[in-house]
């Protein structure tokens, strides 16, 4: 059960956040202009690529690569097809995991790795792999692992993970973690950038910091619930089914990173569908028995020291529709017709990496007060 008390207790939250998730959720800003820094000292900027490469390919562990792929995969759009190599293996551990070339992967294609460990065996030996195959090959991981080396030997570039002081005191990390993502993916938007695959340049990066700047000082620790978006956000999601719908190109990745950062840090299940195919995917949810409404039980049998029920609760993340259009209405009609409660989330004007870095940075610390809050 989610102690709200806990959500207007600075200090008490200091002390439950073990993993340092606040932290690295404040911290967004900062690490993106780290992490800026360090593609640029790697010289990434001076790269002088022939053209677009044919395929992206992106290969790393957990929660943070998928988002990355999927977000890399929506900002490039249709030109080159952006892949996530999936890997294969009996555990999640770094020592069993693999990951395989497609067949038809050769020199016109790039291959990514990503990852905020770096000792993964299968990763390296992926390197190499690409280096047979002539693939360009680019790595983001912390300095000093097994993958720098193989990454030299591949004859590719490797960028130094920006990584925080006491996450070294960490024996994982947590991929889900909001500084992991942000240190992945900025060198990566910088590379591609230069590939002209997407449009990330040196003044909207620090865009997308000074926006995260913006978001940690509204939803920081030290701001009340009822004007702060994520804990408001995660009292709402307290006992609920959260039922994230999206809107708009960026809104997508950011309501399948939120369901990810929810599952991991906060052991909390959600469900995530895009407007309007939405409406139709979960309508029958919204009636059933995880409805608000829905309680076929005495409702005057003692429930004191039962747990309480499981209700859906639709989240909605809203970015600039495609055409004006919206089926924004449509959705708070079909949940208040099923008497279910609705949360809205929409971004402050500005670009598309900078509207997407808000939800994801609203989000993140949202799940992050909800997992600190019920204990996780």
């Amino acid at each position: 059960m989610l102690d709200e008390s806990l959500l207007d207790a600075p200090e008490a939250l200091a002390e439950s956040d073990r993993r340092g998730l606040l932290r690295g959720a404040a911290e967004a800003g900062a690490r993106v202009r780290t992490a800026a820094r360090h593609a640029a000292e790697a010289g990434v900027g001076d790269l002088k690529p022939d053209g677009r490469p044919r395929a992206v390919l992106i290969a790393g562990p957990g929660a943070a690569a998928i988002c990355a792929a999927d977000l890399l995969g929506t900002l490039a759009g249709p030109g080159s097809p952006v892949i996530r190599l999936a890997p294969t293996g009996v555990a999640p551990a770094a020592g069993a995991l693999r990951w395989e070339l497609p067949g038809w992967a050769g020199s016109v294609d790039l291959l990514l790795i990503a990852t905020p460990d770096g000792t993964e065996p299968g990763l390296s030996l992926l390197a190499e792999a690409a280096y047979r195959r002539g693939c360009s090959v680019v790595a983001v991981a912390p300095a000093g692992t097994p993958l720098t080396e193989a990454v030299d030997g591949a004859h590719g570039l490797f960028v130094p993970m920006a990584t925080a002081p006491y996450e070294h005191d960490e024996e994982e990390l947590a991929a889900s973690a909001p500084g992991v993502l942000w240190a992945l993916l900025t060198p990566l938007l910088t590379l591609l950038d230069r590939t002209g695959l997407l449009s990330a340049p040196p003044e909207a990066v620090e865009k997308v910091a000074d926006r995260l700047d913006h978001i940690a000082e509204r939803c920081g620790p030290a701001i009340a619930t009822y004007s702060n978006p994520a804990k408001t956000l995660a009292a709402e999601l307290a006992d609920s089914l959260p039922v994230v719908w999206t809107e708009g190109v960026s809104a997508g990745p950011a309501g399948r990173r939120f369901a990810a950062a929810l599952a991991e840090l906060s052991g909390r299940p959600a469900v995530v569908a895009e407007l309007p195919e939405a409406l139709a995917a979960h309508s029958a949810l919204l009636a059933g028995p995880l409805a608000a409404s829905a309680d076929p039980d005495d409702f005057f049998r003692d429930r004191v020291d039962e747990a309480p029920a499981l209700h859906a609760r639709v989240v909605l993340l809203r970015d600039r529709p495609l055409g004006g259009l919206t089926a924004a209405p449509a959705a708070r009609d079909l949940a208040l017709s099923h008497d279910t409660p609705i949360s809205e989330l929409e971004p402050e004007p500005g670009g598309e990496l900078e509207t997407l870095a808000e939800l994801i940075a609203i989000t993140d610390f949202a799940a992050v007060y909800l997992a600190l809050a019920s204990g996780a």
